[in-house]
């Protein structure tokens, strides 16, 4: 039994002194450890943020006392912010010539008047500074087209009667007119020729009819959308843009066309350049051009007509700079702005300045030419 215990004894000593050789050994030269290298996988989830670039900050710019036209883009004065433009119906037979004021106007549309005497168009001329009017017109009847496309800009239609189509339409509480309440000046023609808006007509006209000068409660908000003047539209970007430098219009009656030079479209009709009596002879010109393909009913045989200015998906053109493009228009209701899209679904963009709008009936679009 002794000898038992002294050989464990011996035992445990000697596992006690190869223990303390090994610690020993191990803190003089300590082991190297080999690590496999860890491949981390990038994932959205894991991966560094991108630090992106700080887009330059456009600071847009501000003139004192003035305001960008909704109607036109160009700076006029802020006192005139919220007033409602007026639609002024401007004979365009050529008896009617010379017109006045038209220079002066911000948007212009030619629509056709009648299917009689081959189709001759009558001009609605929007005007947003009405207060500084010398002479407009001159001025004749309204049609129910124009009283569908009026409330769309909130303004006050200002005409010389009308075809008894238009009484329902005038009825409506968002329609609002002056009739046959203008100055006649005695130019040597007709009584029909010889009404125009002279200085004082309109602020007698708003008074006497109560309306409000200002935007109502009907007003649909700005109309177009416009490009930044340090960056205006180019249509040669589009892969679908042609050369627009001659529009002849399919207009039978006065056969208008523009010519483009100087960045401006320059209006002729008649075979003869327009010209402005009320502005020294002032050539009427256009930045913009939205021609609209535009169905039609004709009411009775005298040719009085109503085109349908509520519709969906028709073709037309924008032309601006020497470029036009196809587009799609549309109009939901009588307060919505019509609408104007390329092909790709987006709406389009103007340049500043004025613009002009025609509804061609859609029997005599495809005689459209522009080249």
């Amino acid at each position: 039994m002794k000898k038992r215990t002294l050989l464990l004894l011996f035992a445990l000593t000697a596992t006690l002194a190869f223990s303390a050789c090994g610690k020993e050994e191990v803190e003089q030269e300590p082991e190297v450890e080999t690590q496999e290298p860890v491949i981390q996988v990038i994932t959205e989830d894991n991966a560094a943020p991108v630090i992106e670039e700080e887009e330059e900050t456009v600071v847009e710019e501000t003139r004192e006392g003035m305001y960008r036209s909704e109607l036109t883009n160009e700076w006029i004065d802020e006192s005139l912010k919220d007033q409602r433009p007026i639609a002024v119906m401007v004979d365009n037979e050529k008896t009617a010539l010379p017109h006045f004021g038209l220079s002066k106007s911000d948007v212009i549309y030619e629509i056709t008047n009648s299917k009689l005497n081959d189709g001759v168009t009558r001009f609605m001329v929007l005007v947003k500074d009405w207060g500084n009017i010398e002479q407009l017109g001159s001025i004749r009847s309204v049609r129910p087209t124009n009283l569908q496309l009026i409330p769309e800009w909130n303004a006050v239609i200002c005409h010389d009667g009308g075809p008894f189509y238009i009484d329902d339409y005038l009825a409506r509480d968002y329609v609002e007119n002056f009739s046959g309440t203008f100055s006649r000046v005695n130019n040597g023609k007709s009584r029909e020729f010889t009404e125009y808006i002279l200085p004082g007509d309109l602020d007698k006209n708003f008074a006497n009819k109560g309306y409000s000068t200002t935007y109502n409660e009907y007003y649909p908000g700005p109309h177009y959308k416009f490009a930044s003047e340090d960056n205006p539209v180019d249509l040669s970007s589009d892969s679908t843009a042609i050369k627009a430098e001659h529009i002849q219009m399919p207009f039978r009656h006065n056969k208008p066309f523009f010519d483009y030079k100087d960045g401006l479209y320059y209006y002729s009709e008649y075979g003869s350049q327009h010209v402005d009596a009320g502005n020294n002879n002032e050539p009427l010109t256009f930045k913009n051009l939205l021609l609209q393909n535009a169905r039609y009913v004709v009411f009775d045989d005298h040719g009085y007509m109503m085109f349908h200015s509520i519709d969906y998906n028709r073709e037309g053109y924008y032309i601006t700079n020497g470029k036009a493009i196809k587009v799609q228009w549309s109009k939901s209701e009588e307060l919505s702005p019509t609408r104007y899209y390329d092909m790709d679904g987006n709406e389009i963009v103007l340049n500043t300045g004025r613009t002009y709008v025609a509804m061609v009936p859609d029997d005599i679009f495809d005689n459209l030419e522009i080249e």
